[in-house]
């Protein structure tokens, strides 16, 4: 049975543990506020770019083959098929944010495993890296600190190299895999194309679209137009996956934090309620030696 002492000093042990989870979970909560009013933010843009840019792609299929638009032999509809894919791992920096990094890392090990040899990981925050760069897994290369200074330069710096590995033949297809924020308590791993960009099927034999409405008109040409957004198209889809990631985390961890706060709370309930039983009986022994003693003399 423990000691008083060592009671004691488990549960300042305990509470300072809990002083220290209870302050990351608010650092957590201040962070994931501005992360999620970003990511919130950053969504509806995304979705309207990507509709404009797959509506050009198949507008100007005759007229434009741009080199992120051309599918490689071997990449499939869904996914890669037999060719080299590029594989943009998404995690974190830090831990202390439960699952979230293993969730990212065996998903990635299970779309490694059905590449079948044929994929190459890019590793974005640390725990991805150290994790892939240990196991021996076939690396790119890996892009420590991401999440210290995120802004849209980062993106943009990803968007060049990727794409223009992709361009050059690197590569038959890149995605990506990373955690999706959907709400506090509930993150999403996301397996995503990112190139070659689809070819929305939007055009009809009249030249309306598929929907029956009229097409768009565009000025000076959809060729144009499309050669300048497809770099852009590239850079912000990137750029929202690690907006989605960065506010996934820190949500993470603030529940994380939580848990372990009641956690620490509930351990020392338990060691208050131990060591005033010890107490107890160690009282009571003493007044029992005393009482004895007493009768001793009196005898």
């Amino acid at each position: 049975m423990a000691s008083l002492i060592d009671l004691r000093r488990r549960i300042r042990s305990v509470k300072n543990t809990q002083q220290i989870t209870k302050a990351m979970k608010m650092v957590a909560a201040a962070k994931l506020r501005r992360a999620q009013d970003q990511i919130l933010a950053t969504r509806p843009y995304a979705l309207e770019l990507r509709k404009v840019t797959e509506h050009l792609a198949a507008v100007a299929a005759g007229e434009v083959e741009h080199p992120l638009l051309t599918p490689h032999e071997g990449e499939g509809d869904d996914r890669a098929g037999s060719g080299k894919t590029l594989v943009l791992v998404v995690t974190g920096d830090k831990g202390l944010c439960g699952a979230f990094n293993a969730h990212v890392q065996r998903r990635t090990e299970q779309e490694m495993a059905a590449l079948n040899g044929g994929g190459e990981i890019l590793a974005l925050g640390n725990r991805g890296a150290d994790f892939f760069t240990h196991r021996g897994a076939p690396m790119r290369g890996a892009r420590r600190g991401l999440f210290k200074d995120l802004n849209y330069g980062t993106a943009q710096e990803l968007a060049a190299e990727v794409s223009k590995a992709f361009a050059d033949g690197e590569y038959d297809a890149v995605y990506a895999v990373y955690n999706e924020f959907i709400s506090v308590l509930s993150q999403r791993v996301s397996w995503e194309r990112l190139l070659p960009i689809a070819r929305e099927d939007v055009v009809g034999d009249e030249g309306a679209s598929a929907n029956g409405h009229r097409p768009y008109l565009y000025e000076p040409s959809e060729a144009e137009i499309l050669n300048e957004l497809l770099p852009r198209f590239v850079t912000f889809q990137i750029y929202r996956v690690l907006l989605e990631s960065q506010a996934a985390e820190h949500a993470a961890r603030m529940t994380a934090m939580d848990s372990a706060t009641k956690n620490a709370g509930e351990l020392i309930d338990t060691l208050t309620l131990q060591y005033n039983r010890s107490r107890q009986a160690e009282i009571t022994t003493e007044l029992i030696e005393v009482v004895s003693g007493a009768n001793a003399l009196e005898g």
